[in-house]
């Protein structure tokens, strides 16, 4: 059964493949009615979802971005939700972190270029479009080219974070990510966290910085990893949120918006918490 909200989905002013009011007409269509549009470092496509949602009677848009960190050895994702995005200061920051992603893909294409496989900038910027360019772009570059025969193996073979054409992005750290979010006016959440080593830690850090919430209803998580988290995030005091991480890839892990196993009450307390005056934090 489809779940009434979906807090984590992709568009192509990131890395996914339906245009913003391609996603929310999807949605829409599968009984999605409240859906947060989270794309990577990047807000580009919430006045065509805006609009878009707009078009379909009593469905919910949740102005929402994914924004990238790191941690010795890891990458942490923070989600990032009722922003204010118009900001001009956070604004200035997603475009640096843009212009260094484009700088990243580029490097990546030149290493590959250094193993022999000719993977054209052309191409990667093609597949972007107006879109953030992001790792997954080189991934369908490499796959158009038949270098490898799914998203999963270029990562696994290439551009994974061992990978030989890994390259290291500008970084910013998940306190710095949660307090900028913080700064806007969004409500902070960790995203699939179930491989994050000293979860424990990270999450007494990230709360002390405004953190609200943890994925715990995600994506293909087993039943064992979403009660785990479940008291993880219990533990801790957090919202238990929960999203597809949709992109239209057409990936085996893939689900599609609303194909999450989100309970009501999970909802219900995180738009609760969306309509409570934000609480000031260092």
């Amino acid at each position: 059964m489809t779940s009434r909200a979906d807090f984590h989905t992709h568009t192509t002013a990131s890395d996914g493949r339906l245009t913003p009011t391609e996603l929310i007409d999807l949605a829409a269509r599968r009984g999605v009615r409240i859906i947060a549009v989270t794309d990577h470092d990047s807000t580009e496509g919430l006045p065509e979802a805006e609009e878009a949602a707009a078009k379909h009677a009593g469905l919910i848009l949740v102005p929402g971005i994914e924004m990238s960190a790191d941690i010795p050895g890891d990458e942490v994702h923070i989600l990032g939700y009722f922003l204010d995005y118009a900001d001009e200061n956070f604004q200035s920051t997603l475009t640096r972190l843009r212009n260094a992603r484009r700088d990243r893909g580029r490097l990546m294409v030149e290493k590959l270029r250094d193993m022999g496989i000719d993977v054209p900038w052309e191409r990667v910027e093609a597949f972007a479009g107006e879109g953030a360019v992001g790792r997954p772009h080189v991934a369908q570059a490499l796959l158009e080219k038949g270098y490898v025969a799914s998203f999963q193996e270029a990562f696994e073979k290439y551009i994974g974070r061992n990978g030989p054409a890994y390259v290291e992005r500008l970084k910013l750290t998940p306190v710095e990510a949660v307090r900028m979010l913080v700064q806007v006016g969004g409500l902070p959440v960790l995203a699939h966290p179930s491989s994050l080593t000293r979860l424990d830690d990270l999450l007494e850090e990230l709360k002390g910085a405004g953190l609200v919430g943890m994925e715990v209803h995600y994506q293909d998580y087993d039943d064992a990893t979403r009660a785990r988290l479940a008291r993880v995030a219990e533990k801790h005091g957090l919202l238990k949120l929960g999203g597809s991480d949709y992109h239209g890839l057409s990936t085996p892990r893939e689900r599609l918006p609303g194909d999450i196993p989100l309970p009501e009450e999970d909802i219900e307390a995180f738009m609760a918490a969306a309509r409570r005056p934000a609480t000031p934090h260092p």
